[in-house]
């Protein structure tokens, strides 16, 4: 199980190092959320997507069959990203992979910090984090799954 932990743990860093913008327009807000909506909804599912840089919410968008619910899951997944500079997915791993929980041994609160699937810092290249790429939805690792590929494929595209 450890090894497990430990490739995921390492594949999860290598998106971090290689899902990152060389700049980020509110224009990519808006076509980056506009292919995670389209995509879950080719896929038949709903999701809340949000999109935030340096604390100005550039996008947010809540699909038929999501709820309140959702926004608050965005909120506190993106709570775990800006205080660990790591997705959501990351962190929750990595408690995992000591044999602990998030929620007992982060010293958060759990109304104000989730660290499951789907908050991805908003990476710039040489820069760092400027913000976050949230989803919420589905289970936390298809979050991950659907935001991960999505902004691969965003990034992969000609512009």
């Amino acid at each position: 199980m450890q090894d497990d932990y430990a490739t995921l743990l390492q594949e999860l860093a290598l998106e971090e190092s290689q899902l990152q913008f060389t700049a980020f327009s509110n224009a990519d807000a808006l076509r980056l959320g506009t292919a995670l909506v389209e995509r879950a909804r080719a896929q038949g599912k709903a999701i809340t997507v949000d999109i935030a840089r340096n604390g100005h919410q550039l996008f947010h968008h809540a699909m038929d069959g999501t709820s309140p619910d959702n926004a608050h899951w965005v909120r506190r997944k993106n709570n775990v990203v800006q205080r660990y500079g790591r997705s959501s997915w990351h962190v929750g791993t990595q408690y995992r992979s000591k044999g602990k929980t998030f929620e007992a041994d982060s010293g958060t609160d759990a109304a104000d910090y989730a660290a499951h699937g789907g908050a991805f810092p908003l990476l710039l290249r040489g820069t760092g984090m400027i913000g976050t790429i949230t989803v919420s939805g589905l289970p936390q690792k298809e979050d991950h799954e659907l935001l991960t590929a999505v902004l691969r494929e965003y990034l992969d595209a000609p512009r």
